[in-house]
């Protein structure tokens, strides 16, 4: 990925090749606190978005009441009574996010492009997403965006509006060599320096039969859709673990069943040398416990002034204001 590492600002001038915006939303699956649910919604609300589908796979009556009030918001409790109309509630969260998000997409999900993305991460537009959707070749079907990933402001720096993330380099061989000279304890062990996926989420044209979401691709029949392109004026900003307590706080979880699961691959080396996230943070907590956590988490995901200039270097640092208080406020302003 390349870019200015200075503050970057959503929408644009631009409208696209057809005098119409696309319209285009969002489906998601969601267990989480109030405020992290509504920031995700108002975000994208406040980029256009023309539908979001809100399934919780645990309900939250405030956040419930609160979207409520939108009306571009469709949302849906995933309970018991859910489940018992759709088929036995799927064990993985994986899973059950999928099966959702195939369902808001075959069931008039009111939109002619639809991505699915998580809580956690925001869209963040160079230009307007509708334009760039329209600008795409007309037999497109899967518009990829490719991520970003927060990192922590270091201790003792002075407030400034915005968080730093980190990019990676899309072809490998070079990704590999930057990730070892950006992360010099554990770059052997990580994929561009993503604790998360660097696969990116896509946008899928509505309307296509028998279509399957996954969570970085979809499907038909068990073959994976090939006409892809990329939505290169789009940002996926992913708040992964943007603090450390954030990131404790989903780690176990993570660890048994997310993202840094046992059957998940290491990072991609010729010589097979890594170790997945599974085996490199158990190895970790067996040689140092949190403290050495800790250590990988100050080295990986703080944003220190050495860091920031070894991801300068190689085009990879960002500053990027999403202001979610702000868009929060806006739509939903008892939550301000």
């Amino acid at each position: 990925m390349s870019g200015h590492p200075g503050m970057l600002s959503p929408g644009g001038k631009r409208q696209g090749m057809m005098e119409r915006p696309a319209k285009w939303g969002i489906v998601s699956t969601i267990k989480a606190e109030t405020v992290p649910i509504l920031n995700f919604v108002a975000h994208h609300l406040a980029l256009g978005a023309h539908r979001i589908h809100i399934f919780l796979d645990e309900d939250n009556p405030e956040a419930r009441a609160a979207l409520a009030t939108q009306p571009r918001v469709i949302v849906t409790v995933c309970d018991a009574d859910y489940w018992s109309q759709k088929g036995e509630r799927p064990e993985k969260h994986q899973a059950r996010q999928t099966r959702n998000a195939t369902r808001a997409y075959r069931r008039r999900p009111g939109v002619e492009w639809l991505a699915h993305i998580d809580v956690d991460e925001f869209i963040w537009p160079d230009t307007p997403i509708g334009a760039q959707l329209n600008a795409l070749k007309p037999d497109a079907e899967i518009a990829r965006m490719r991520p970003v990933e927060a990192m922590a402001d270091p201790e003792g720096e002075p407030p400034r509006p915005g968080q730093w993330f980190k990019a990676y380099t899309r072809q490998q061989r070079p990704r590999r060599e930057q990730t070892a000279e950006i992360y010099p304890s554990f770059g052997l062990h990580l994929n561009g320096g993503f604790l998360s996926h660097v696969a990116g989420k896509i946008f899928v044209r509505t309307g296509i039969e028998k279509v399957n979401f996954r969570i970085h691709n979809a499907f038909i029949h068990g073959v994976q859709m090939e006409r892809e392109d990329e939505l290169t004026d789009a940002t996926l900003c992913h708040l992964h673990a943007p603090d450390f307590d954030h990131w404790q706080r989903a780690y176990r979880y993570r660890l048994t069943r997310g993202s840094y699961r046992p059957d998940l691959k290491p990072a991609p080396n010729p010589d097979g040398a890594g170790l997945n996230m599974n085996a490199l943070f158990s190895m970790l907590e067996a040689e140092g416990g949190e403290d050495a956590l800790r250590a990988f988490y100050d080295e990986v995901c703080t944003a220190t002034p050495d860091l920031r200039a070894r991801l300068d270097h190689h085009g990879l640092l960002r500053r990027i204001d999403l202001d979610l208080a702000t868009k929060r406020a806006q739509f939903f302003p008892d939550f301000a």
